[in-house]
């Protein structure tokens, strides 16, 4: 199976979107198991709670549960304040949340608290950018003090699908904007499953498939086996283990039967071009400590190298620590989603 599939279909009862690329699973996504738990990018009008003292944080009350407010300064309880969901709550733990707004489509950001007009820095054509800029000006109105972002997926689009998508983003802000009056929680636009997100951010699929049996058709089930279990496996018989406990994301590196003198930073640079697919797909985030396999200090520049080359693609924001006084690598990732896949019963 050449090119790049999108596949839409379902999973006991929950929406799932998979990406296929040249019959490799390279990514997943699936609603979480309760259908009640904010998703990210849903906005909410929060009530201020209560602070956090020692932390400067607060914390919001939502409909259903509470939120955290990392920067709580000059907000007092009772206050009515609208809220941007940024990623799922650890268990036991308030839902993260910003107040910074982002109204974002495949083409177009529309930020009301950054007003501009941008365009993405990988749009390297003068031509182009100043095309995609005068369609901006076409369509936002500057006296509403909202900003827009246009993504490089604006790149060689029509202006009417531009525009139109432009259109969208800013009436759908306006209208958050609009409700944001009001002392009780209430949410204002829900985030996007599964389903909308693979058409937002996953660009231009040679083929989506929406049939009802179109995961069992394509093998998807059985691309994902190998990510719904700890082992994970390598090039030249090394393998990881990807092990996600209640503080953090443990990866063990292993090099197998190779005992020549280059087996460790073999099995390395092979976890590290693997490691984003695994993260990304398990739904693996925070923090992430990795026990390489045994190597000589000289050769880490080089296993940093294909690190930072491996997560360079990679659609959720990663920062690459270092190392620590043990020798472990730790990573800090964004929450975007939810570690699941252990529990999907495949």
């Amino acid at each position: 199976m050449k090119g790049r599939v999108v596949v839409l279909g379902q999973i006991n009862g929950r929406r799932a979107a998979a990406l296929i690329v040249d019959g490799e699973l390279y990514d997943f996504l699936i609603e979480p198991a309760d259908a009640t738990a904010p998703l990210p990018g849903a906005i909410y009008r929060a009530v201020a709670d209560r602070p956090l003292k020692g932390q400067g944080g607060m914390m919001l009350r939502l409909p259903h549960g509470m939120a955290f407010l990392r920067q709580g300064k000059g907000i007092h309880p009772g206050q009515a304040l609208l809220a941007h969901v940024t990623g799922y709550a650890d268990e036991g733990k308030a839902v993260p949340v910003s107040p910074k707004l982002l109204f974002k489509s495949r083409y177009a950001i529309v930020t009301p608290d950054a007003p501009g007009l941008n365009i993405s820095r990988s749009i390297k054509d003068e031509d182009e950018r100043e095309r995609l800029l005068a369609i901006a000006h076409s369509e936002m109105d500057e006296t509403e003090g909202f900003g827009l972002i246009l993504r490089s997926a604006a790149a060689g689009m029509p202006e009417e699908e531009v525009a139109n998508d432009i259109a969208d983003m800013r009436d759908q802000a306006s209208g958050v904007m609009d409700a944001a009056a009001g002392t009780q929680p209430e949410l204002l636009l829900e985030g996007p499953d599964p389903h909308l997100l693979a058409w937002r951010d996953w660009e231009a699929p040679d083929q989506v498939v929406t049939s009802d049996n179109g995961f069992e058709e394509l093998g998807v089930l059985e691309l994902l086996e190998p990510f719904c279990q700890a082992f994970g496996a390598l090039s030249g018989g090394a393998s990881l283990y990807v092990e996600p406990t209640r503080a953090l994301v443990a990866v063990d590196v292993n090099t197998g039967g190779d005992t020549s003198p280059a087996a460790g930073l073999k099995a390395n640079i092979a976890a590290a071009r693997a490691l984003p697919q695994h993260l990304r797909i398990r739904g693996l985030g925070g923090q992430i400590v990795v026990d390489f396999a045994p190597m000589a200090k000289k050769d880490r520049r080089q296993l940093e190298s294909s690190l930072r080359a491996a997560f360079r693609s990679d659609p959720i924001e990663t920062s690459l620590v270092g190392w620590t006084p043990l020798g472990h690598y730790e990573l800090q990732r964004k929450r975007e989603r939810q570690p699941q896949l252990e529990n999907l019963k495949l």
